[in-house]
């Protein structure tokens, strides 16, 4: 295949009139060059490229949504540090949706309708992103649910959502097969009752039964704060060997300081997205120790995805802290994103849609690839537990830090 020529063959030119003095050729290819760039007036503004999200200043998502913010700020600095996406800055518009779904829909329809913005990228959770992106279909703007696990999202025949976890079901299956390799017998299961959760305890349930493993008691709550009182005696009551709880971070504050005045605890315990954090440790203190938690990645440099080490590094100095998965999951969606523009050289919806939904390939959280729904198939959970004040991955076994301890 020729390869296509983009300017004149100037060496050609130059040996046809080799009696032209060299520092007049010289000028003369400039002034060619020159009719090949770019004109702007002098003083004229690029346009940047608008990006459209919200994010939980408010509310019971705050403390995750404060990642996936900072994870945005990041890509958006680095990304005009290298000159922007086709040849223009990128500009992010970003409104408090106080962890309210219904709020997130309006303002993705203010973003897409008033502010005009060119690309949007996703909320934090379930809840929110399963309204948000249903503005975004309907006005067909691609959305990567950077922070979105619940597999309801992906059963609506939508085609411009695309998942970026691992989907709820599928968060538990590495505290389950450890502690069945453990020889534990049985399981109590809590969950409080929003999309997310009621799929991650499902999900548990069904993988402990392939396992081999009794589920003992298996509850959903609204409140925590008033349920949990009596939930958790009830659950402990059953004497299972584990006990896991689906919630959002404050409901596994308050069981852990329920457990604090218990007369026993669980031999293994299992906590969806609190134990992740970074600030977990700071804020139940001894609590943590031994506690297991699902994580989609870990701020570890020798976790062997490219760009692993850079990312944590440059988001510590931003944002004075470790990145959690909801940081790395955010900083994965906009990678992708900027992937699929510089592709297709377009900020074209459809021709973002196409890209995305055929990709293969390898973030800074591990793999990503869709299924024909847009829910990911690429990327697996891996399991954290808590170890003398910090985080170690126990599982799987070819990406673990230390050994899990029971």
């Amino acid at each position: 295949m020729a390869r296509r020529k983009c300017y004149p063959d100037f060496r050609h030119w130059m040996g046809k009139y080799r009696l032209i003095p060299r520092r007049l050729a010289a000028w003369g290819i400039l002034a060619c060059l020159l009719l090949f760039l770019p004109q702007t007036s002098p003083g004229q503004e690029v346009t940047p490229i608008r990006i459209g999200a919200t994010v939980s200043l408010s509310g019971k998502y705050v403390e995750p949504s404060a990642m996936v913010r900072d994870a945005m700020r990041l890509w958006e600095k680095q990304v005009n540090q290298r000159g922007g996406l086709l040849g223009r800055p990128v500009k992010l518009i970003l409104y408090d949706d106080q962890s309210r779904p219904e709020l997130a829909r309006e303002l993705y329809r203010q973003l897409i309708l008033q502010d005009k913005v060119d690309l949007v990228l996703s909320p934090y959770g379930t809840p929110l992103t399963l309204l948000a992106s249903k503005v975004t279909e309907q006005h067909k703007f691609v959305m990567l649910g950077a922070s979105a696990a619940g597999e309801n999202i992906w059963q609506r025949g939508y085609k411009y959502i695309f998942g970026v976890y691992a989907p709820a079901r599928r968060y538990l299956i590495g505290f389950l097969d450890l502690i069945a390799r453990q020889g534990r017998e049985s399981v109590a299961i809590l969950y409080e009752n929003s999309s997310f959760n009621i799929a991650a305890a499902q999900g548990a349930q069904e993988w402990a039964r392939r396992l081999g493993i009794k589920v003992s008691y298996f509850k959903g709550y609204r409140q925590g704060k008033t349920e949990l009182p009596r939930l958790l005696p009830e659950s402990l009551g059953t004497q299972a060997d584990g006990l896991i709880l689906c919630s959002y971070p404050e409901d596994s504050y308050e069981l852990l300081a329920l457990l604090k005045q218990a007369a026993s605890r669980p031999k293994a315990l299992c906590l969806t997205i609190g134990p992740a954090l970074p600030s977990f440790y700071e804020k139940v203190g001894s609590m943590a120790e031994g506690i297991f938690g699902p994580s989609q990645w870990e701020p570890d440099t020798r976790i062997p995805f490219p760009g692993t080490k850079e990312f944590i590094e440059s988001f510590k100095a931003l944002a004075h802290r470790p990145p959690s998965y909801h940081a790395g999951s955010t900083f994965a969606a906009c990678q992708i994103l900027e992937k699929a523009i510089t592709h297709n050289q377009s900020l074209d919806q459809n021709k973002l849609r196409e890209y995305v939904l055929s990709l293969d390939t390898v973030t800074v959280i591990g793999r990503f690839r869709v299924d024909s729904t847009g829910m990911q198939i690429g990327h697996n959970p891996i399991l954290i537990q808590w170890q003398h004040g910090k985080k170690e991955i126990v599982y799987p076994s070819f990406m673990q830090t230390a050994p899990p301890r029971f």
